[in-house]
């Protein structure tokens, strides 16, 4: 028996359904491409597959942030302050790098688009509450906010504490702006999200994960998203989403439809 709800659509609109002006109206939201996959950051998921001791960890996820911090200079013309852990593990999770970060966005459409983008089985959207996670009735941030310096390394880079933050940096960068991106960092590494916020109490209010199948949905749920202008050109404003967004391009045309070659009423 799964702690949180989960709900299998059927059909595009029933997404719509789900997403409108409902409970879920102020969650933030995932899209995987496998409905599957756990919740791991790229972090956790190399420290897994590459079999390094849970004993390193810490200590080699502070190795690359260190390493990154030393050289990043070289290719950006204004670094973060030193100091800022959360800033600097938001450059890194934009260029590529695997840290604890797990990307969300405000934005149900934004989390469709990446769950269906490439997606040929079941996908999923996944929907937290950040009422649940951290108490925004207190207009104090949470003691364990990532943005307080010295917090990542006392709450985080030991990573014993189970616990979740949903948060941004103090400055975003363009693709974070384009995606309504917000990010969630856990205290351990050695468990999915999921699995974290399991613990808390009343688990089916603190999120909840959609399932959208491929063959029932991914058609009509591009060509809208495409019609919103949620592409890969738009949400990465840069020549490398540019050049992603032509893989959508294969499968639309304004005059036929390129999987049956009908052409559209005129």
């Amino acid at each position: 028996m799964k702690p949180f709800r989960e709900l299998r659509v059927k059909s595009w609109q029933s997404f719509l359904n789900l997403i409108t002006d409902t409970p879920y109206n102020n969650w933030a939201f995932r899209g995987e491409q496998h409905a599957e996959w756990p919740l791991y950051s790229a972090l956790s998921r190399y420290l897994q597959t590459f079999g390094v001791d849970p004993h390193a960890w810490p200590e080699q996820e502070d190795r690359i942030l260190r390493i990154f911090k030393r050289k990043a200079h070289q290719y950006i013309p204004q670094p973060p302050d030193l100091e800022d852990d959360f800033q600097w593990l938001a450059l890194m999770q934009h260029h590529g790098a695997p840290t604890r970060l797990i990307d969300f966005t405000w934005s149900p459409y934004v989390a469709a688009f990446f769950a269906l983008e490439r997606a040929t089985g079941d996908a999923a959207v996944w929907a937290v509450n950040p009422a649940r996670i951290q108490s925004r009735r207190s207009p104090r941030p949470p003691k364990y906010d990532p943005r307080i310096r010295g917090n990542f390394r006392k709450y985080y880079l030991k990573g014993n504490r189970r616990f979740i933050f949903l948060g941004e940096p103090h400055t975003m960068n363009r693709r974070l702006i384009a995606q309504s991106g917000t990010f969630a960092l856990a205290g351990v590494l050695n468990e999915p999200l999921e699995q974290i916020l399991g613990r808390n109490r009343n688990p089916e209010s603190t999120m909840v994960k959609f399932i959208l199948p491929a063959r029932l949905i991914r058609e009509t749920g591009m060509r809208e998203l495409y019609r919103m202008n949620i592409t890969w050109a738009s949400l990465f404003p840069d020549l490398d989403g540019l050049s992603r967004s032509l893989r959508y391009e294969l499968e639309f045309h304004w005059a036929y439809n390129p999987r049956t070659m009908e052409p559209y009423p005129t």
